[in-house]
């Protein structure tokens, strides 16, 4: 009885692959020996690094790393990881024959002989330059927006601000003015320490003010969402009109999350606001902050997840509004009250944090969306473990 994996199988000839090889243009495909030395050299590899076969053959693949990542010893670090693992990957700049710089995306993968030894190393690299680029202009452009999103938000809240500002103003001026001509030193110090109170709770204004406007660079760092809440919610209630109640539930020890505390308070400020439009001059908005473990149902998520869910008493959202809601420039409201960018710019976040957003409302009950972000996994592996 003959096995099925005895069954002769159809093989590629050996001058097939080399045929194959010698055919592609888009990747660079050479062999290197087990110390790094060039053994082959296809065509793609001439067009990208601009060597012909007979110029490169012999010497050592570290003459397409930079300067700088000679002297870092990484492409020693490349060849003992492949030797070592089987396998090594690389992304960054490489060096042309004529001094020019690509963004390149390489493989090495070594190859072995029929008795398991070590006979050398493949190699493919692709110049990506282009890509890079193209990520690098979309960063930039979400950037903007980003910023461009604060600069709404900004105006938004300093018509409160400036309220505020007038009240703080004015218990300074005229608790001034009475200390002037106070002739009790305990009343003149009371009056002073009103000057104080009000200079200081001034001062933390304008610093919140001037932390959320900061124009800086992304930075994703492990936060505590209660943090980041208490903060959004300080710059808010400068926003809100008098008679919008704004309700804060925070479940107690929640998991600490992992995205860009700035990115994150310009999404909740986009939910609150509206929650704000959504209801006019008189309502509630309460935001509720849970962790939750998820099994699928919520876009495939699963794992331990913060929800942040805001929830308004408005008139709720059309049937054929909500399902467009997240779609760029895309608004109910009046001409210059909105851009329809701030919901999509929530949606992208969740996305790109790894994260999901979805709304549920009902037409004269009010509407709620919530914000699923992951916990931070070594957090959670520490808490499970303890």
């Amino acid at each position: 009885m003959v096995s099925a994996d005895c069954i002769d199988q159809p093989v590629m000839p050996a001058s097939r692959y080399e045929q194959l090889v010698q055919s592609v243009v888009d990747y660079a495909i050479y062999m290197l020996d087990p110390s790094g030395r060039v053994v082959s050299w296809n065509p793609g590899a001439e067009r990208i690094k601009g060597y012909r076969a007979d110029e490169i053959i012999g010497r050592h693949f570290s003459l397409f790393f930079t300067p700088q990542d000679c002297l870092d010893g990484r492409p020693e670090r490349l060849l003992k990881q492949a030797l070592e693992q089987g396998v090594a990957q690389d992304e960054g700049w490489r060096v042309r024959k004529d001094g020019t710089q690509f963004w390149a995306l390489a493989a090495l993968d070594v190859i072995r002989d029929e008795h398991g030894q070590v006979i050398g190393l493949a190699k493919v690299t692709r110049d990506i330059t282009d890509r890079r680029e193209s990520a690098l202009q979309l960063d930039a452009m979400r950037a903007q927006l980003f910023q461009s999103q604060k600069l709404d938000a900004l105006g938004q809240l300093t018509g409160g601000m400036a309220h505020d500002f007038n009240n703080l103003l004015t218990i300074i001026l005229s608790s001034a003015r009475m200390a002037l001509t106070a002739p009790d030193p305990a009343r003149r110090q009371r009056l002073i320490e009103h000057i104080l109170d009000a200079g200081q709770r001034g001062t933390e204004l304008t610093q919140q003010l001037l932390s959320f406007a900061r124009h800086r660079q992304l930075d994703v760092t492990l936060l505590a969402p209660v943090d980041v809440l208490r903060a959004t919610c300080g710059l808010l209630e400068h926003a809100l009109p008098r008679d919008i109640v704004l309700q804060e539930c925070l479940q107690p020890d929640l998991p600490l999350i992992e995205v860009d505390a700035g990115q994150l308070q310009m999404v909740l400020l986009n939910l609150l606001f509206n929650a704000r439009d959504a209801i006019g001059e008189r309502g509630t908005i309460s935001i509720q902050v849970d962790a939750v473990e998820l099994n699928g149902e919520v876009e495939g998520l699963r794992g331990t997840h913060v929800c942040f869910a805001v929830t308004d008493s408005g008139a709720g959202i059309q049937p054929q509004v909500l399902e467009r809601i997240f779609e760029p420039f895309f608004t109910t409201k009046p001409f210059g009250k909105g851009t329809g960018l701030g919901l999509s710019q929530v949606y992208g976040f969740a996305k790109q944090s790894n994260g999901a957003i979805n709304v549920h409302s009902k037409l004269g009950e009010g509407t709620c969306m919530r914000l699923y972000l992951p916990a931070c996994q070594r957090q959670a592996d520490d808490q499970l473990h303890r």
